[in-house]
């Protein structure tokens, strides 16, 4: 449960990666969200439900 205010967004919900970063680990390259989803430095995320969802990152204008 989110103690945050207002509560993070669920796991599953499009903008999870709102969610506040509960531990940081920048030397491995992930940070654990409050809502249990991991997200990874390249901008891939692993579900609480064991899922993956592939790096995502938006282009970078010239």
């Amino acid at each position: 449960m989110c103690p945050h205010h207002p509560v993070c967004p669920s796991a599953d919900s499009p903008d999870r990666e709102r969610a506040h970063v509960i531990a940081s680990h920048p030397d491995q390259g992930w940070s654990l969200l409050c809502n249990g989803v991991v997200l990874f430095e390249d901008t891939g995320l692993l579900l609480p439900d064991g899922s993956v969802v592939a790096p995502h990152r938006t282009p970078v204008a010239a």
